[in-house]
């Protein structure tokens, strides 16, 4: 199946039911008066996590859903039945965005977590609503409003607390094998990671965290080289980033430049995110030499300037990697519990994260068009039937 973290819906709500005209017809019952039931309410859509789901790959075969209509009123003052209800299930971590107006509807971040999207139309009113002491044999009646009508994206990013990032055979994937049970692929060459991955980082009993692995970055990315900056928009979520950086790269390039085009690219991306707390890793130690080590290490520091905590690690080898998950539980802790204590801080990060993730949407829109451009000026004709679809991702899931 594919991985699917994008999806274009259009949502429609029930029409409620009209209310009906009617008059009692019955033997020896002279001028029996009005007896008209209301219309049904029509039913509305909603949006509703699941954990059990990863993927929006279901909303790209089906793009139209509509909830059911009201029925109308009927004799004998019956009510018309009440539309049902349409629930969506999407995976947690799904973005819900008004595509017409931009607005953001809401954030599914808790398993059975329920959004309302769409509202179903209002019931009309029967005759018998409109009789009174002087209107005896009213003839008036109210249709059903119709339901609301929306445009929606959805837009996933997985939830973690922790986010990796570097150049695709940075360690990255070693690294979350190290420190979680994922399992993600590993292997010598570039891009094995093609998909975000997650892992539950356990430090002590009741004591964990989730950390995110997503594909490397290249020089480029911004522009759309390699696998691009699609899935950078994963790490808006994250409360610390972690900065892999290979001491020993096999092609022979630059740990400094290496890490200077990360960077350049996640500036490119999103001031903000760049921006986001972060911590250098300095991993695959063990292919150092001892003598070389202490000075290679502090020679990247300083030319990179960093200010921030700074780690080194094997991650092969297990090396290195509690002393980091224990200080970012430690730092996750502290921010959470910070957080419980200032609702102005708590309300800073929302916004700080919804920001960044503004920031990803418009730079992923931007580089997409260009894209377009460059393959509409290739093919010298329109193509506008282009979809982001075809280069999807496939994985394969095996038992």
């Amino acid at each position: 199946m594919k991985f699917v973290d994008e999806a274009p819906i259009h949502v429609q709500a029930g029409k409620g039911g009209n209310g009906c005209l009617s008059f009692r017809r019955e033997k020896f019952v002279e001028k029996g008066g009005p007896d008209g039931g209301d219309g049904g309410d029509g039913g509305s859509v909603y949006l509703e996590a699941d954990d059990a789901l990863n993927t929006l790959v279901d909303f790209r075969f089906q793009t139209r859903y509509a909830a059911q209509s009201g029925e109308p009123g009927r004799g004998r003052n019956c009510t018309g039945a009440k539309g049902d209800d349409l629930v969506l299930k999407v995976p947690v971590g799904t973005t819900v965005i008004d595509v017409d107006t931009g607005e953001t509807l809401g954030d599914m971040t808790a398993a059975g977590e329920r959004l309302l999207v769409a509202q179903g139309g209002w019931h009309g009113l029967g005759n018998t609503r409109f009789k009174s002491s002087t209107n005896r044999a009213p003839r008036q009646t109210t249709n059903g409003s119709l339901g609301e009508e929306r445009n929606l994206k959805l837009e996933l990013k997985v939830l973690a607390d922790v986010g990796m990032l570097g150049l695709p055979n940075a360690g990255k994937s070693t690294f979350i094998r190290a420190v979680s049970a994922a399992k993600p692929k590993v292997a010598n060459y570039p891009f094995t990671t093609l998909v975000p991955n997650l892992g539950v980082v356990k430090v002590q009993a009741h004591r964990s965290f989730v950390i995110a692995d997503i594909p490397g970055l290249i020089e480029g990315a911004a522009e759309g080289a390699g696998l691009g900056i699609r899935f950078l928009k994963h790490l808006t979520r994250c409360r610390v980033l972690l900065h892999l950086v290979d001491l020993a790269p096999f092609d022979g390039s630059d740990a400094v430049e290496n890490a200077r085009a990360i960077e350049r690219e996640l500036a490119s991306f999103s001031p903000t995110l760049a921006g986001r707390e972060r911590w250098l890793v300095l991993n695959k130690t063990d292919l150092v030499p001892a003598a070389e080590l202490e000075e290679r290490c502090k020679a990247i520091v300083e030319a990179l300037d960093w200010q921030g905590p700074v780690f080194r690690v094997a991650a092969i080898r297990g090396e290195g990697t509690d002393v980091l998950s224990g200080r970012l539980m430690d730092y996750l802790e502290q921010r959470k519990a910070e957080e419980e204590a200032d609702p102005e801080l708590a309300e800073a990060e929302l916004e700080s994260q919804r920001q960044m993730q503004r920031e990803a949407r418009e730079r992923i829109d931007e580089l997409r068009e260009i894209q377009r451009t460059k393959r509409r000026a290739a093919k010298g004709q329109d193509d506008d039937d282009w979809d982001d679809d075809d280069h999807d991702v496939e994985i394969e899931y095996r038992h």
